[in-house]
C-alpha cells in the first residue's frame, strides 16, 4: 500500500461515500450497492480499488462478501495530516484572539425587532 494509492483511492467521491458507509459498520456488497445508488459492477470496481489500496478488507460470509474498513491506512493518513492540523489550530487560535481583541472595541448593532 503506497501513499499515492491511498490518496488516489480516496480522490473519488463514490469511494469516499463507501468508506463513510463502512465507518458505521461492515456491510455486504448488496447493502453498499443500495446505499450508494450505483450498479453492482460499478460498486465492485470501487471496492476493488479500495481493497488494493488497503483501505478495506473483505471476508466471505456464506454467499455474501462483507467489506470492512482497515483502520491501519486511515491511521497513517491521520498521522500524515497531524502537522497540518497543528498549523490550522495555531491559525484558528490566532484568529480567535484577534476576534476577541476587536470584539470589545466594536459597537454591536441592536437586535432585530420582531
Amino acid at each position: 500500500m503506497s501513499d499515492a494509492a491511498l490518496w488516489s483511492a480516496l480522490a473519488d467521491p463514490h469511494r469516499r461515500a463507501i468508506v463513510a458507509l463502512l465507518l458505521e459498520r461492515p456491510r455486504p456488497v448488496g447493502e453498499i450497492v443500495e446505499a450508494c445508488g450505483l450498479s453492482q459492477p460499478s460498486t465492485s470496481k470501487h471496492l476493488k480499488v479500495l481493497r488494493e489500496a488497503g483501505l478495506v478488507r473483505v471476508r466471505q460470509d456464506a454467499q455474501r462478501r462483507v467489506y470492512a474498513l482497515d483502520p491501519a491506512p486511515i491511521a497513517a493518513l491521520d498521522a500524515w495530516l497531524e502537522p497540518y492540523r497543528r498549523l490550522w489550530n495555531r491559525s484558528l487560535d490566532a484568529l480567535g484572539r484577534r476576534l476577541d481583541e476587536t470584539s470589545d472595541d466594536t459597537p454591536h448593532p441592536p437586535p432585530p425587532k420582531d
